[in-house]
């Protein structure tokens, strides 16, 4: 046998031995990669590019933001924080990635749940989103993605919703995989849209396009398609941190509150909503810039 047909013989191993090791250093690559996905935060509070405007981010790109255990706690937890913030005037909750919003519950991980860790799960969810709602400060989801079942209901709990224009899937499926919305979504679906057009949107299933869900009411503003719907929200939030932080607040509180109260019973609460920021800062600083013809700034006092 010649010395040529040799040789490649002889050079295999070396060759296994250079694919062995870049194997093994990809391996550990991806093995680095996931200790710091998993070391990152799922959700998170953080400043904006204007003062006074806030957003709570989600972060699990790859599952389109689908709710873990880990997020829905990062979620409360960034909530919290906010809640007692009171540099925050507005608050957005968008994707860490352009295309998500949330797909809801992330049911990889609820099929190895126990029904007690189901049910305590349920629980931190619908208590999240109350306390979203509750919020005293204005929220705006802003919808970059699909918005399907816990998603769209953490967008139901805000008080405005912004659409990406080339979102096509928002809506509650549940009753397709044998259940019903939840956390929340049969009754903050009933009151924004009515009764009627929430049993369709919930009996069916249905898709609805952003340009759909604006028609439904279930979406407030869709972005130009140029932009998208976090550029939406925020020129919304701009727009709203204008105004006066505790004026922002007390008209949150009483619109909240009137779907509660009889009318007589409302415009007492409004009224006890308006008296004490007749004493504020803020208020004279609004009637000092109206004479002297200027911007004015609050402060939040």
């Amino acid at each position: 046998m010649s010395m040529l047909a040799i040789l490649p013989l002889r050079t295999r191993p070396i060759r296994t031995a250079k694919r062995y090791s870049r194997s093994i250093v990809g391996i550990r690559q991806q093995q680095r990669n996931l200790s710091v996905a998993s070391a990152l935060p799922e959700a998170y509070l953080e400043p904006v590019s204007e003062r006074g405007i806030a957003a709570i981010t989600l972060n699990r790109p790859n599952a389109k933001n689908a709710i873990s255990v880990k997020l829905l706690k990062e979620l409360r937890d960034a909530l919290d924080k906010a809640a007692f913030d009171p540099s925050v005037n507005v608050l957005i909750i968008r994707s860490s990635e352009p295309g998500s919003f949330c797909a809801g519950a992330d049911l990889i991980e609820r099929r190895t749940m126990t029904k007690a860790e189901v049910n305590k799960f349920l629980a931190d969810l619908r208590s999240a989103f109350c306390l979203l709602e509750d919020l005293p400060m204005p929220t705006i989801a802003a919808i970059d993605g699909p918005a399907l079942g816990g998603g769209l209901e953490l967008a139901l709990s805000c008080d405005l919703r912004v659409a990406g224009a080339n979102v096509t899937k928002i809506g509650l499926p549940e009753t397709k995989l044998g259940i019903i919305p939840g956390a929340g979504g049969t009754q903050r679906a009933t009151r924004l849209l009515g009764a009627s057009k929430a049993k369709t949107l919930i009996f069916t299933g249905r898709m609805l396009t952003a340009q759909d869900a604006l028609e439904w009411g279930v979406v407030d503003v869709v972005s130009d398609p140029s932009s998208t719907a976090y550029d939406a929200a925020l020129t919304l939030a701009k727009e709203i941190n204008q105004s006066a932080p505790l004026a922002l607040r007390a008209a949150k509180m009483a619109i909240s509150k009137a779907p509660e109260l009889d009318l007589d019973s409302g415009l007492s609460f409004e009224r006890a909503c308006y008296e004490p920021l007749l004493l504020t800062s803020d208020r004279i600083e609004a009637l000092n810039a109206f004479r002297e013809k200027r911007k004015p700034m609050f402060k939040g006092e």
